[in-house]
């Protein structure tokens, strides 16, 4: 018998958000707006985070460095698909595929754990307020983020691996406006058994241990928060964690609409939607919700607008 021939895959081609032409400028505008907020807002979480001294807590450092995972995140997909809206034939190498696929798994992955990092670090303040100092110390919230940053690495890095160990050959349209693992392995002309799996578990397991950390935290928040007796103890206890679980609702509920939603109804252009707006919609609505619902960061906000200067400080945390 003899050989098949073919031709393996160089490059991609990404269908994008939509294939209709005359939506393709609008929809540029409309992302180029979106992409410039999430840059705008969450560097600007981070500078205040950084410089005012009153932003040197565990709190506001874990903050900053969602604001980091926010705009890592967004930029991994964003400028791509910007450029490649412009272009007739939107093109992507197999390389640059895999290093995007790469980037945003380690971007999404370590969004998910810092969220249940700073659930935890909600529940020590209002559950154990007077240790609150000492249990999330400084080597504490170092630890939790570099942990967070080496598995989310390490789980980039095998689950890519993963997905491009598989044979591309013939189709290499990805029904996509990035590089993500499903559209992917539909492309594959060889076995996609392992792959898919190690994607499942992998997806699964960090769903699964980020949730429980984030719904016990919240559990024991809530029951500390009701044996409260004043009525204004109460209000206050629940301010400071309210954008946090605002946060970690449209995060979550978003991530569940996607993977729980009944197989009938699943397909690809659902996948689309949601994925653009946990890779887009949700890195520009971080910083607007942490904001809007915190008075000491529009407080500083505003002070730095108008006297930069007085604002930086010494790091102290």
């Amino acid at each position: 018998m003899a050989p098949v021939n073919f031709t393996r895959v160089t490059e991609f081609i990404l269908i994008g958000v939509s294939e209709c032409p005359e939506l393709q400028i609008p929809l540029f505008l409309v992302f180029l707006v979106i992409y410039g907020l999430t840059v705008a807002g969450n560097l600007g979480i981070i500078t205040l985070t950084s410089v005012d001294a009153r932003f040197q807590t565990p709190m506001y450092f874990f903050l900053r460095h969602l604001a980091i995972i926010n705009l890592g995140n967004s930029t991994i997909i964003a400028p791509k698909m910007l450029i490649n809206s412009l272009l007739k034939k939107k093109t992507t190498s197999y390389y640059e595929c895999a290093t995007q696929l790469g980037g945003f798994l380690f971007f999404i992955v370590a969004e998910i754990f810092m969220l249940a990092a700073m659930a935890y670090d909600r529940y020590v303040a209002i559950c154990n307020p007077l240790l609150y100092m000492v249990v999330v110390s400084r080597r504490i919230c170092l630890l939790l983020v570099s942990l967070t940053y080496i598995y989310s690495f390490s789980t980039a890095i095998v689950v890519s691996s993963c997905v491009f160990s598989v044979s591309y050959c013939s189709s290499n349209v990805i029904n996509h406006f990035y590089c993500d693992n499903v559209p992917l392995l539909a492309l594959s002309c060889s076995d996609t058994y392992f792959p898919e799996t190690v994607v499942f578990i992998s997806a699964a397991t960090n769903l699964f241990f980020s949730i429980t950390i984030v719904l016990v935290s919240y559990l024991n928040i809530v029951l500390s928060i009701l044996r409260i007796d004043s009525s204004e103890g109460r209000k206050k206890a629940f301010s400071t964690c309210a954008s946090h679980m605002m946060a970690v609702t449209v995060f979550y509920g978003t991530l569940l609409f996607m993977y729980l939603q009944p197989q009938t109804n699943h397909s690809l252009g659902t996948d689309k939607m949601a994925s653009v707006f946990y890779t887009l919609v949700i890195p520009m609505l971080n910083p607007l919700i942490y904001s809007l619902r915190n008075k000491d960061v529009k407080v500083a906000l505003k002070r730095l607008l108008k006297n930069p200067c007085s604002s930086f400080k010494s790091m102290s945390f």
